[in-house]
């Protein structure tokens, strides 16, 4: 993120609010390498942060109010009390930032009250954790202006707090992980159960290849029912397989368990897509930590197979992204992201980008879709003062 970036954020603060921030910070959008729909049930996932940040300028107020606007939101400036803040009671944009006040509330932080102006450059709602950067830069700012003392898996858990809680979608951990946690040049190898974290190096263009972002503009929710009937499903078959959550299901007892389960047809596909899921987390890690970064490619491919066919929550855009990329000689594709919409990524080599661009651009534009949005997803920062 640029120094321009953060001044001009500071300057539109001063227009609203009548004076200089305290200070402004920035929280990336994240990919997801592999690891899809396993956080919620004690997995392993493995994003990165990408260049794309939520910028914030906030000053604190000792009166109880809570005064935010965004750069990206058409609208003046929403006045709220902090006394007044409760779960599921705004369904607008605004539920993502003071849904942070409350859970620092709620954990007993003294929080009373701050000016703020957001402006972000994540794609929303093309499964990059738009909302996600909304809560991590605005939870590091008052850990760090109210001097709470907070470290960044804990942010991430009171981020995960206010957007199941406040804002009512049952999301797993990852996401504000990713975005408080992440390191440049690195994917984050993150077990959900236990929060513990190993930095993988991943440094694409030193090896001559490229990991391509499609985003396929069919926006998605995960506030909607889909997302939250799968979970459901999920944790059905921990119940009747007798488990905490699907991540004690051993990849080798799959086939075991899978049978135990009958005909619950539904069911079985969910446990089947999460256990192998976890499985080609390990196999991802184990494969760069030895060098083998090209043979990851079709690990991704397998792991969008089973999204759209055992987990069922791809798309036609997303399956036109992943079918013309491997036509075209990708080493592996697949949707990343809560699905029904979103983007898909792409390994592929630095010589193919343009190829494999315009395949899929003119794959798209025979079917009569919107133009999806390509760029080169860069391993970057997490979550950062920034002035």
């Amino acid at each position: 993120m640029s120094v321009d970036t953060a001044a001009a954020v500071a300057e539109r603060f001063k227009e609203l609010y009548g004076a200089e921030p305290e200070g402004v910070w920035a929280a990336p959008g994240r990919v997801n390498l592999i690891g899809e729909h396993t956080d919620y049930n004690d997995g392993f996932v493995m994003p990165f942060a990408l260049p794309h940040t939520a910028v914030a300028a906030v000053s604190r107020r000792d009166d109880g109010v809570l005064r935010l606007h965004s750069s990206d939101v058409e609208g003046g400036v929403v006045d709220l009390r902090v006394d007044d803040l409760a779960p599921e009671s705004d369904r607008g944009w605004t539920a993502y930032p003071s849904g942070v006040v409350w859970a620092l509330r709620q954990a007993g932080h003294a929080v009373t009250g701050a000016d703020i102006h957001l402006a972000s450059t994540v794609p929303a709602g093309a499964g990059l954790s738009s909302s996600a950067a909304l809560e991590v830069v605005v939870a590091l700012a008052l850990n760090e202006l109210y001097g709470l003392g907070l470290k960044g898996w804990q942010l991430a858990r009171l981020c995960q707090r206010a957007e199941n809680v406040y804002v009512g979608a049952p999301v797993g951990i990852m996401d504000q992980t990713a975005s408080a946690c992440c390191e440049a040049g690195h994917a984050l190898f993150l077990d959900t159960r236990d929060l513990s974290q190993k930095q993988i190096p991943f440094d694409l263009a030193a090896l001559g290849l490229r990991l391509l972002v499609v985003d396929t503009q069919v926006k998605h929710s995960h506030s909607e029912g889909e997302y939250g009937k799968r979970r459901a499903g999920c944790e059905k078959g921990a119940a009747l397989l007798g488990v905490d959550a699907l991540r004690d299901i051993a990849y080798d007892d799959l086939d075991a368990a899978l049978e135990r389960l009958g005909d619950e047809e539904e069911v079985r596909r969910l446990v089947r897509h999460v256990v192998t899921e976890d499985q080609r987390v390990e196999r991802v890690v184990s494969l760069l930590e030895s060098g083998e970064t090209r043979a990851i490619g079709p690990v991704l491919t397998q792991g969008h197979a089973s999204l759209r066919d055992d987990f069922r929550i791809s798309c036609p855009e997303l399956d036109l992204v992943v079918d013309t990329a491997l036509a075209n000689g990708a080493l592996g594709a697949r949707m990343t992201g809560g699905g029904f919409g979103g983007s898909a990524i792409v390994l592929a080599e630095a010589a193919d980008v343009e190829t494999l661009t315009k395949a899929v651009e003119e794959a798209f534009a025979a079917a009569g879709f919107t133009a999806p949005r390509v760029f080169e997803a860069v391993p970057a920062a997490g979550a950062r003062r920034v002035r």
